[in-house]
């Protein structure tokens, strides 16, 4: 299933504006950043290099791989779904990343309504890359 890789990408300006909320996460090796399935408790800004995106059945065996770039938001589905991550994300090594909690991203998208229009953009081009995959 060949996604977009794009998808994930958001605007600069609603990076900055996450990002000022973060906390950053080394990656010095390969960092696992959330499994499939775990609870989505925020999400995840890839500032620099990259992160691989996986899915696996519930046997295991994978389905998709994909590698994210500079400027992607990783978990961004899970959070504001309220639902578990969808993917794994494994942060590459000397990738830049941060961490925005769940509470710093609500309190962040209710007090910036335009921020949470940004948001909105970038789930919809997360929407338009899986529906292209299936087709």
């Amino acid at each position: 299933m060949p996604l977009d890789p794009t998808a994930f990408l958001a605007d600069p300006e609603l990076i900055r504006a996450l990002s000022e909320h973060a906390t950053p996460i080394v990656c010095d090796t390969d960092r696992i950043l959330f499994h499939q399935d775990d609870p989505a408790s925020g999400l995840f800004i890839l500032h620099e290099g990259e992160a691989t995106l996986s899915m696996a059945s519930n046997r295991g065996a994978p389905i998709l791989s994909i590698e994210a770039k500079s400027g992607s938001l990783l978990g961004l589905p899970g959070l504001v779904g309220n639902q578990p991550y969808s993917l794994t994300a494994v942060g590459l090594a000397g990738a830049r990343v941060s961490f925005l909690t769940r509470a710093e991203f609500i309190a962040l998208m209710q007090s910036d309504p335009m921020l949470a229009l940004k948001i909105l953009q970038v789930l919809a081009a997360e929407v338009r890359s899986a529906r292209r995959a299936l087709f």
